[in-house]
């Protein structure tokens, strides 16, 4: 299973139905081809699945667009990005798709900029950082959805008996691991450095301590703060017993799991494990991720990818479609429910003041400070692929963090010719 299987439990689409229009605004866009729309399906692990809600979404659209029909296509999420790369070499790409990626296609001019497809209020309402993130040479390109932002999750029991509290530092959060340690807890810290979304526990732990995968001039893995961030993971919590027995293969699915089996204290998770933790009426709470020396630390951002393709000509239906979903009672409409956080201001705005998300403010408010992972640049899905496979041997006990930050420079500049 995937990060995105943990990131769509109650995926809040189920809204969509009773929305009015919204966005642009266009003369009759009557065809007899319709509209091709790419998107991901889930298998039934996580509960209500947004697969099932998008024809929900596309019925609501065409009953408010008559003169627009919509082809909707599911394609298993692990295949996602494999099936459209396919379609597009092919000349066979969808008008609309949903993808890890948007870069490469933007690099080649296959995509329409935001620019052209909304209305100046709607392409303004975007969080700020999520639409940077979708940006290639100061175009988006990439529509943000399915969005979130961890934070620290802790078991309050455990928390309780070690007579500790959730750690505002590095040095903290040491010593709050060697406490559960002490009690028995088998992983007092779950560090997911497993092939699922090791690029995104890596990238916390660098934002926290000034660093990152990339800088001005692009990726720069092997600088000294990237490589003591690491060093200073391998010797206080790996080579301690603080981390569980192998963080380079613990994954995101296995450590939700473990946490509400109690035998994971403290991890870095999303607003989804709230819904599983509240179901099992399980004791946690959370707090956000700090930074070496004491604070919040930027947290990281994330998200799925819409785009739309010029290559059919699509672009005012492409744009009436879009519109309606990032409309404002649309978004909000997906925009919650401890899965997916809004992706614009106004759902913010209007799941800040709903009692009923109260939960999910905490995350809401993270949103304009997060950091993200190079997407604009085109050689990032196989720079991910080379992080995920040896980010965890730099950690692990007798590991050379420098080596390996070295290691994934020479990947990067590969990749980039």
């Amino acid at each position: 299973m995937r990060r995105r299987q943990f990131l769509l439990h109650a995926a809040g689409l189920s809204g969509a139905a009773a929305l009015g229009t919204a966005g642009l605004t266009a003369c009759s866009a009557a065809t007899d081809t319709p509209l091709k729309l790419l998107v991901a399906s889930y298998d039934d692990s996580v509960g209500s699945s947004i697969g099932d809600q998008w024809d929900k979404v596309v019925a609501a659209f065409e009953k408010a667009h008559p003169d627009v029909r919509v082809a909707l296509e599911r394609v298993p999420f692990a295949k996602l990005d494999q099936t459209l790369a396919r379609r597009v070499k092919d000349g066979d790409a969808p008008d609309i798709a949903q993808s890890n990626f948007f870069a490469p296609y933007a690099e080649e001019d296959r995509l329409y900029g935001a620019d052209d497809l909304f209305d100046v209020r709607t392409e303004g309402d975007f969080i700020r950082s999520y639409a940077e993130a979708g940006m290639v040479d100061r175009v988006q390109y990439g529509l943000p959805f399915l969005a979130s932002t961890p934070r620290l999750f802790y078991n309050k029991a455990l928390f309780k008996q070690a007579r500790v509290k959730a750690p505002r530092s590095w040095a903290e959060l040491h010593d709050v691991a060697k406490a559960l340690k002490a009690l028995g807890v088998p992983t007092p810290y779950g560090l997911q450095l497993g092939p699922e979304a090791a690029e995104d526990e890596a990238l916390a732990w660098l934002l926290a301590d000034g660093g990152g995968y990339s800088g001005l001039t692009g990726y720069d893995f092997a600088s000294p703060g990237n490589i003591d961030t690491l060093t200073w993971l391998r010797d206080n919590l790996v080579a301690q017993g603080l981390a569980g027995p192998d963080p380079a293969k613990l994954t995101r699915t296995d450590a939700y799991a473990q946490f509400l089996r109690g035998r994971i204290g403290m991890m870095i998770a999303h607003p989804v494990l709230m819904g599983a933790a509240d179901r099992a009426k399980f004791p946690y709470a959370h707090a956000p991720f700090p930074k070496k020396l004491g604070g919040a630390a930027p947290p990281v951002g994330l998200n799925d990818w819409l785009m739309a393709f010029k290559r059919n000509g699509r672009r005012e239906q492409c744009g009436m479609f879009l519109s309606y979903l990032y409309g404002s009672e649309s978004a909000v409409a997906y925009g919650g429910g401890q899965s997916a956080l809004p992706v614009t201001g106004s759902a913010s705005d209007a799941l800040r003041k709903d009692p009923g998300q109260r939960p999910m403010w905490d995350f809401i408010d993270q949103m304009p400070q997060a950091r993200f992972q190079p997407t604009n640049l085109g050689s990032w899905p196989e720079v991910r692929a080379a992080v995920r496979e040896r980010i965890g041997e730099a950690v692990a006990e007798g590991g050379d963090p420098k080596a390996v930050l070295e290691s994934l420079d020479v990947t990067a500049v590969q990749a980039e010719r």
